[in-house]
């Protein structure tokens, strides 16, 4: 028999007597606490009692990810700082699964490596990479200082780990990806925790029974070099199926198209010409530059390719600078998860393209514009001979003036087909904060994007 103390009381029997998995839904329950819930198992005249004191209702959110939703706040900026703060936040609650892997799917995590804690130092800072992550922290924080009432937080994420070892079998062969993992069938390269579906087993499925608010994303830099072009269908079809295993395993408690936000990659090597980084941003929103969109509802993405950190002693693929990344995505979920109106919570997007005449390209974008510098580079144009795309090459459009939300570029480096054009396409665009343009009202950063083709000019 489980109760909780002040209204509610079921009764579930467990038919001969066996150990089978029984499982009790309350009715909805207003946010606070604390209560106890008391579970008691009776064998004749044997009464077994297991009670759990400091009980709070809230909303949980599960944070998932490689190593940058791996680092501690111990890693971040001001880190000293930030954890002092812990103790003032006794309603949050932090649970962090183990690592663990498995070849098929688990009712229950092999591990677990932070059981319900009160916030501490100790817990958010203890090591590098080990104990509980900085941006799922500070996100929770942020949702707290905000809504007034419990905030529970769940860490399942493993560094260098692709969004194949996070996603179901089933999900996987919606891109074409099937992978035998049991039989030994594997056509790929991946081992250990990279291996395809290995971490949805383990670190993921256990946790389907419980009923969260939503999820946050940080991952992607593993994608960059295995299935970089195949990520516009992965991360949909792993939030897709995400959202029906947990509404299915919570019988409904949670919702179908739960919230999910994401981290949309930051930088990593400063002045090399390779564009895998800027091909997963864009695929990260299923090529539409800009979440949510008709592919991924009720998504939400915090840009943070203006946060690179060259002198991050844990090495500058790891940003220290996780409280912006945390804001960001609080942002989102304020719009998206808990329907705050008139929240700017994405930086401006191109609505559409006009070209004037032979020399100048306008952009008229969708919030006014903050624009820090009339840069040379940060756009480019695709120029082709007329008629022979077989020629067209890349080539820098500077920006020459603005007003309000219409920027101009100069296509002097073009006299002849301008075929697209594209913003920040590069691994690592601009400085710390510095990127050329930003939403002036929410100071947000504009997204990268690509036009490619000729009919949207």
């Amino acid at each position: 028999m489980l109760s909780v103390s002040w209204c509610a009381t079921a009764q579930v029997f467990s038919p001969g007597g066996g150990t089978g998995v029984w499982r009790v839904f309350l009715d909805p329950i207003r946010p606070g606490g604390p209560f106890s819930v008391t579970a008691e198992q009776r064998i004749a005249n044997a009464v077994d009692r297991i009670i759990l004191k400091d009980v709070y209702f809230g909303d949980v959110w599960l944070c998932g990810g490689q190593s940058n939703m791996e680092m501690t706040v111990l890693q971040v900026i001001n880190a000293s700082k930030e954890l002092t703060l812990a103790s003032h936040y006794p309603y949050i609650r932090l649970f962090q699964a183990g690592l663990n892997k498995s070849l098929r799917e688990l009712n229950d995590l092999a591990g677990i490596a932070v059981q319900w804690s009160v916030p501490t130092a100790e817990i958010l800072g203890k090591g590098n990479f080990t104990s509980f992550s900085a941006v799922c922290w500070l996100f929770g924080r942020y949702l707290y200082d905000k809504l007034q009432y419990p905030i529970g937080l769940v860490e399942s994420c493993w560094g260098g780990t692709p969004i194949e070892a996070w996603s179901s079998q089933k999900a996987l062969s919606k891109c074409n990806l099937s992978f035998n993992v049991t039989n030994g069938d594997q056509k790929h390269e991946a081992t250990g925790p990279q291996e395809p579906s290995v971490l949805w087993n383990a670190m993921i499925h256990p946790l389907k029974r419980m009923a969260i608010k939503g999820t946050i994303w940080y991952q992607g830099e593993a994608n960059t070099a295995w299935h970089n072009a195949e990520y516009n269908c992965t991360f949909p079809a792993m939030i897709e199926d995400w959202r029906k295993a947990f509404h299915q395993g919570s019988e409904g408690s949670t919702e179908i198209d739960f919230p999910f936000g994401f981290v949309q990659l930051s930088t990593y090597h400063h002045r090399v010409p390779d564009d895998s980084f800027p091909w997963i941003r864009w695929h990260q929103t299923a090529d539409f530059g800009y979440a949510p969109n008709p592919k991924m509802r009720r998504t939400f993405m915090a840009v943070a390719m203006d946060l690179g950190d060259e002198k991050s002693p844990y090495g500058v693929i790891h940003p220290r600078y996780k409280q912006e990344v945390a804001y960001r995505l609080y942002l989102g979920a304020l719009a998206i998860a808990y329907g705050e109106a008139g929240i700017v919570f994405q930086g401006p997007f191109p609505k559409y393209f006009q070209l004037k005449n032979s020399t100048e390209l306008r952009i008229t974008y969708s919030q006014e514009l903050a624009v820090l510098e009339l840069s040379k580079d940060i756009f480019e144009i695709r120029c082709c001979t007329m008629w022979n795309y077989s020629s067209c090459k890349w080539v820098s459009a500077p920006i020459v003036d603005n007003f309000f939300n219409i920027l101009s570029l100069s296509l002097e480096q073009c006299q002849q087909k301008v075929s697209g054009v594209r913003y920040a396409w590069k691994e690592w665009p601009c400085n710390l904060k510095k990127c050329p343009l930003y939403s002036k009202s929410s100071k947000l950063p504009a997204p990268t994007f690509i036009i490619p083709k000729n009919d949207h000019l």
